[in-house]
């Protein structure tokens, strides 16, 4: 059913904006979630946490005049219910339903289309480089990006498409010009924003190792020449060599090649303080190597993945922080609340990267979560060999990003 489609219920039901809501579980409060949506759609993906309560009742339950005993019997009366759906319509007939029969209910505004588009921006504050650097943080699905901004210039790595007006509009507001925005590989999970602020005059940069995959709107370079020289024609974007430097103010963001989640991989290492490693390292987990070539190439990839993390990553000092491109609910944000960590801090907690190189593959091809929802049109999508609009993009991306090797945390172990 359509949001229009539902009846109107006689009671008034108050609606709490996605904000608000994640303000609440942020606190530490006791939140109580009733989730409407299809049991498949509710296991797949939905808002968690220490201090939520989440049951889910299908919104078609209660469109019937007699609800069943035992579907009530599954809501609280002594608390205050959050109902949710997918857009909001289901969930505020749900919710006016029960306030009809005396419960203490409210529902979220635009269902898990609201909380999707819920994008923070908190400082980096160990960052040590020049200028200032923000981690983005999309709580929905886990995806990171950075924003490093110096003397009136900034650059962003690895933006949302969904979030282009934002990136646009904060640049605004800190008076200064977004200069470059970076993508570390072609994401599975999300449409990338690089085309889009290339399109609104932001030189859009995506690594030279990447073109190959099919890539339809930048040439492949015949030779590392600097990044800023990379740039064919208006068509097409920068391509990134190893070592390629990008100048934001008086900070260098240099690309580092680190393939093995994909054969184009590239970290960016940000004022020689932190890595954003993309898909390839986070401060919970290694990556994933298998959505390029699937289960066949991916015992490949997880060793390209480990050459990578002992040669490029792991032999930078001690203090460079790791910024990953994602994070998942095993995560533990840093003091700043940021997903950001030192390398030598990642070395200590996570055994996998002292491993040998034997041992690391196959403890990463043991535990992969499912692959990310939609990723072949995602890829498709942000190769340039598929075309769709903002409404669709968006709703390609929702659910939980996947990207890393476990769905649990390798950290502590």
């Amino acid at each position: 059913m359509n949001a229009d489609d539902f009846p109107t219920p006689d009671a008034d039901v108050e609606s709490v904006d996605p904000e608000t809501l994640k303000d609440h579980i942020d606190a530490g409060e006791d939140v109580t979630l009733l989730d409407a949506r299809m049991q498949s759609d509710y296991e797949e993906w939905r808002i968690d946490g220490e201090n939520v309560t989440s049951i889910n009742v299908p919104y078609f339950e209660f469109l019937e005049d007699e609800i069943d005993d035992d579907v009530l019997e599954q809501i609280p009366d002594d608390r205050e219910v959050t109902v949710l759906c997918a857009k909001g319509g289901a969930s505020e007939f749900v919710a006016g339903t029960l306030a009809d029969r005396g419960y203490d209910v409210n529902h979220l505004e635009d269902g898990m289309n609201g909380w999707a588009s819920i994008y923070e921006a908190v400082e980096v504050e160990r960052y040590d480089g020049a200028g200032t650097l923000l981690q983005y943080q999309r709580p929905s699905s886990g995806c990171l990006g950075y924003l490093l901004y110096d003397d009136g210039e900034a650059a962003i790595i690895d933006p949302l498409r969904a979030f282009t007006d934002r990136y646009l509009g904060d640049a605004d507001e800190l008076g200064v010009d977004l200069q470059y925005a970076l993508d570390t590989h072609i994401h599975a999970d999300h449409i990338s924003g690089v085309r889009d602020l290339d399109a609104e005059g932001v030189e859009g940069v995506i690594p030279e190792a990447a073109v190959d995959r099919g890539v339809t709107y930048a040439a492949e370079q015949s030779s590392a020449s600097p990044a800023s020289q990379a740039r064919q024609d208006a068509d097409e974007l920068t391509t990134a060599a190893d070592g390629d430097t990008f100048e934001v103010g008086d900070a260098t963001i240099e690309a580092v090649y680190t393939p093995g989640h994909t054969t184009g991989m590239t970290s960016y290492l940000v004022g020689d303080s932190l890595l954003a490693t993309g898909d390839g390292l986070f401060v919970e987990s290694v990556a994933r190597p298998d959505l390029e070539e699937g289960d066949d190439g991916a015992p490949d990839a997880a060793r390209m993945l480990y050459e990578s993390l002992q040669e490029r990553i792991l032999t930078l000092p001690d203090d460079t922080l790791i910024g990953g491109a994602h994070f998942s609910d095993a995560a533990e944000p840093a003091e700043d609340g940021t997903y950001t960590a030192p390398i030598g801090e990642l070395v200590e907690e996570m055994d996998a990267l002292t491993m040998d190189e034997d041992e690391f593959v196959d403890l990463i091809l043991s535990d992969m979560p499912p692959r990310p929802a939609n990723y072949e049109e995602i890829i498709a999508t942000n190769l340039g060999q598929n075309a769709v609009d903002d409404e669709e993009a968006f709703t390609l991306e929702l659910g939980p990003n996947n990207c890393a090797a476990s769905q649990d945390s390798l950290a502590g172990d």
